[in-house]
């Protein structure tokens, strides 16, 4: 069976990005995915398409293929008390490189690295980690099948499915948490917003 559309594909592979490995999928821990379904890049899945079982595969992607180029309007320097918590920063939270989630003017979840810091600002770059970087993916099939109607409606990992709703509480100094799939210890901040609202997970009601 080849990869093609609604076909459930498990591959393996390497990421190398400027000479290191970025990221990979092993036999023993796989990347599945169902095919078509806009869960890749498009280029990415049209690299795989046709292939079979065994079948390897070694493909560079441009940055406009993968994540686009670097957009510097990205980039915003929030205040640092926006990442208190409970009266403190928690400690390894603000460090140089550190990608923490956050919530943007739409209430949803993006990644934000932290670039550096500017006197009480914390400089946050909404980037994908990947902007204006050339991929270069290896990697080989490891199996190809249909995906059930199950799959197809709620996802393979249930990614189709609606977001759990759930309400948050006010910390006693008006900060709202507002947020899940984050880490212990962990703060977000509404893109565009700069009055100080922090987020973190285990404050939901």
């Amino acid at each position: 069976m080849k990869a093609g559309k609604d076909k459930v594909v498990s591959i393996t592979y390497e990421l190398v990005v400027d000479g290191k490995t970025a990221d990979k999928a092993t036999e023993e821990k796989p990347l599945d995915y169902i095919h078509g379904n806009h869960m890749l890049l498009p280029k990415f899945e049209a690299e795989i398409e046709g292939l079979e079982p065994g079948g390897e595969f070694a493909f560079t992607l441009s940055p406009a293929e993968g994540y686009g180029e670097h957009n510097p309007s990205m980039v915003f320097n929030l205040p640092m008390e926006s990442f208190v918590i409970d009266g403190r920063i928690p400690e390894g939270l603000l460090v140089e490189g550190r990608v923490i989630p956050m919530l943007n003017g739409q209430g949803q979840i993006v990644q934000g690295t932290v670039r550096g810091f500017e006197g009480d600002a914390v400089k946050m770059d909404f980037n994908h980690p990947m902007a204006g970087k050339t991929l270069n993916f290896t990697g080989k099939v490891l199996s190809v099948r249909d995906a059930t109607e199950k799959e197809l409606t709620e996802g393979l990992h249930g990614e189709y499915l609606p977001p759990k709703e759930h309400h948050c509480k006010k910390h006693g100094d008006g900060k709202c948490c507002h947020g899940e799939g984050k880490h212990d210890g962990e703060c977000c901040h509404e893109e565009g917003k700069h009055d100080g609202e922090c987020c973190c997970e285990g404050e939901k009601e």
